[in-house]
Order: C-alpha cells, then structure tokens, then sequence
C-alpha cells in the first residue's frame, strides 16, 4: 500500500516513522512535511485544507491510505472528500470531527452520553457570560467554541478579567469565529492526562495512557503552549483508573457517536482532568496528540499500517490488546521566546550523532532542510524521545540526546515526566 500523510509537525513526522516500519506500507509521501520527513520521503507543498488539492495530489499519486495528522483538515471535511474517491481514510469526517472543533458541541455530546465534564454554560452574548460568571467561583474557565490553535482556553482568578475575556471574544472577536460562542464551566482541580484510542466506528482498542506538559517553563509555570514534552506509559495511574477511564469516557464516547449517526474512523483523544479520584473530560481531540503522539506510537507493539487499516476496512474487532513494549519519555526543544514571537533560521548542529541510535528517535516540528543542513523553522522545533524499560532510565536517555543538540536560543523544559516520580 502506498499512504500519504497529511501535516507538517513532530505528530506527523512519527507518524510515517511507524508506517515506514509497517509490513502492509511499501511507499510513503508527506504534505507539506518538514525538514526530518524529507530525509525519509518526497514531500508535495499543497493547502492542507483544500479538500480538491488533497484529492488531486491522492489520485495522481495513486495513494491506497491517508492518515491526516492536524484537526484543521478533519473540521474542513478533508477526509469526506478522500472517502467519496474510494481512498481509505485514518481521520473522521467533518461531522464526527466536531468533537474537537467545537467545544459547545463536545460538552453537550457529553451531556447526552453521560460522559463526565464539568458542569458548564454555553454562552452567545455577553449577558449570558456574566450570568454564567456570577453563578460560579473563582477560577474561572473561558473557552472558545471554536479551533484556536491552542490560544482559545482561559483560566483566570478575579472576576473583571473574567469579563473582560468574554467581552474580547464576544464582542471584540479577538479570535474572530472561533470566539463568538464561548463555554463557561466549573474548574477541576487535579492532575492531567491524555487518553486516546483508536475505533473503526464500532469497536475500539485502548492506547497506553500519557501526559502532556503544556506550561512553558519548569514547575508547570509560564504560558500555555502546544505541549513542551509527554512521556507514556503512566506507572502512577492504577489499573482500577484505566479501566474506569475505559468504561465511563472512551466506550459511551465510540457508542454516543454510533448511536447519533456520526461516522468516527481514527483517533479519540480524551484530555482528562483527574478529580478527587475521578475522571472528567476536559477536551476531545479527534487526532492524535502533538507531542503524546511521538510517545505513544514509538512504544507500542502494533504494526501501525494494519492497525490504520483495520479501523478504515471495519475490521478493528479482529485486533487483540495494544500494549506498551517499553517506556518513552520525549522533550521539546523549542525556539526562544516560544509560544511568544521568535527568530527562526537557525542552523541546528548534533542531529548526525544520534541518528542510527535504536534507543534515542528525533522528531522535527519546526525544521527545514537546506544545502544539506537542518535549520529551526518554528516554535517546537524538536521532540527528542528516550526509549528504555522504565521513565528514569528514558527520561535519562532522552535529557542526554537534548544536551547533545544545539541552536541559538533553544529552550526546553526539563523536568518532563516528574509526576511519574513523586
């Protein structure tokens, strides 16, 4: 089978490096791709949001499989328009795919299903939002009901900044679309994790569990950011959790889209706030996550080409348990100044000493091949993953290939995976 993966990011770079390992893929081509994908396959420049282009591009180069890597083309419809050539596709489409790209539409899909979140109000004018603010205790939580490239979320102390960010998304339309309608809901205090699984639409398989750092700067401090590293397995999470998770989040949410008529093939990411024990829904993703995803797929003992397959044929039933084979811890490198303004340009040195390390994988996000050479061409510019038998020996692995790495004014965190030691 010949697959094209869509996107341009450390997500979709482990993406082709999972297919290439796949029995079933015997060719690969990315678009747009970044400067590591290109080491490893021919990249096409196209709008990945233009439904026609991405046809044009599967017809002509006679692609079999697809694996959409970004939300913004499963919102736009992307994968219907592949699906109605006849090319299987790993992503839903533009219906099932609202569960990522509106938060008003997920908290009340959750409502439907009994799934638990916190308790919330949708609000489509200003009015609304007050009265949603007064009825609740400080911290609040505002968050655009559209995709706002992980700008769209809120959590602020005083009440007047309260109201003045829904009168900046309301009124001002500081996101534009993505902030007309905005949700208002109770804050949840405790501890994050991502859970994702795939589903053909009917069955589905568990992935190990993961966690996110999106704060910017050690000790979860500084601004929120498209994530600064993940590690998975989670040794501190019980099996009674996992299964807990299993039963009241991931099955009602595959069940809730079948029996509502929204066809669901790919990945659900439920981002989880764990409550006094519980676990509640704080997000879907209807993709795999960006940098949970460079974790997950390395450690997994699944030939990815099949597994893709089983969920775009209906055939996902036949595949037994998807378990870890060993930990991953992986760490964003990052431009500085990063997720504020940044240069870029900058030539990256020490990629060539670990590139035929089995235990060490470098995924690029925001990189760009030249004359030969890598330069930082983004925000997250690297994912280095350590790969071992437990989280310190990988997370060791991982912090020795970051100090091996060098370009001007490269940031990253590190005390990745703490909670797995406390």
């Amino acid at each position: 089978m010949k697959a094209l993966i869509l996107g341009g990011g450390g997500r979709e770079h482990a993406l082709l490096y999972s297919l290439k390992k796949s029995r079933v893929i015997t060719e690969a081509i990315a678009a747009p791709g970044n400067g590591g994908i290109s080491e490893m396959c021919p990249l096409f420049p196209l709008n990945i949001l233009d439904a026609k282009e991405v046809t044009d591009l599967a017809r002509s180069q006679k692609i079999d499989l697809v694996v959409i890597g970004p939300e913004a083309p499963l919102v736009a419809g992307v994968a219907d328009a592949l699906r109605h050539q006849g090319i299987l596709v790993y992503g839903p489409g533009k219906e099932g795919a609202k569960l990522e790209g509106s938060k008003a539409f997920a908290k009340n899909f959750m409502k439907r299903q009994n799934i638990p979140t916190a308790p919330f109000d949708v609000c489509s004018d200003l009015d609304e939002a007050k009265k949603a603010l007064v009825k609740r205790t400080p911290p609040y939580v505002i968050k655009a009901d559209g995709l706002a490239a992980g700008k769209g979320a809120f959590v602020v102390s005083e009440m007047k900044e309260a109201e003045k960010i829904a009168s900046e998304l309301l009124v001002e339309r500081r996101l534009g679309e993505a902030g007309q309608t905005i949700v208002v809901e109770d804050f949840l205090k405790g501890y994050e994790l991502t859970a994702m699984a795939v589903t053909d639409g009917k069955s589905y398989r568990m992935l190990p569990l993961s966690q996110d750092h999106k704060r910017a700067f050690d000790s979860d401090e500084g601004p929120n950011t498209g994530g600064m590293g993940a590690y998975s397995p989670l040794p501190q999470v019980s099996e009674s959790l996992i299964n807990k998770i299993e039963r009241e989040i991931i099955a009602p949410t595959v069940e809730g889209l079948k029996a509502e008529g929204r066809d669901f093939i790919g990945t659900i990411y439920a981002g989880i706030m764990v409550h006094d024990g519980d676990p509640y829904v704080l997000e879907y993703n209807v993709r795999f996550g960006d940098p949970e995803a460079q974790v997950v797929l390395s450690i997994c003992d699944v030939d990815w080409g099949d597994l893709f397959t089983a969920c775009c044929s209906g055939t996902l039933e036949e595949f037994g348990e998807i378990k870890a084979k060993t930990t991953a811890v992986g760490v964003v490198m990052a431009s500085g100044g990063y997720p504020g303004s940044y240069e870029k340009g900058y030539p990256i040195e020490g990629l060539e000493r670990l590139k035929d390390r089995e235990d060490i994988l470098v995924f690029h996000s925001g990189t760009k091949k030249a004359e030969g050479k890598f330069f930082t061409d983004g925000g997250r510019v690297l994912t280095v993953v350590g790969l071992a038998d437990d989280p310190r020996q990988a997370r060791e692995k991982a912090y020795h290939a970051v100090s091996s790495i060098t370009f001007r004014d490269a940031h990253y965190r590190r005390d990745i995976a703490w909670q797995a030691f406390v």
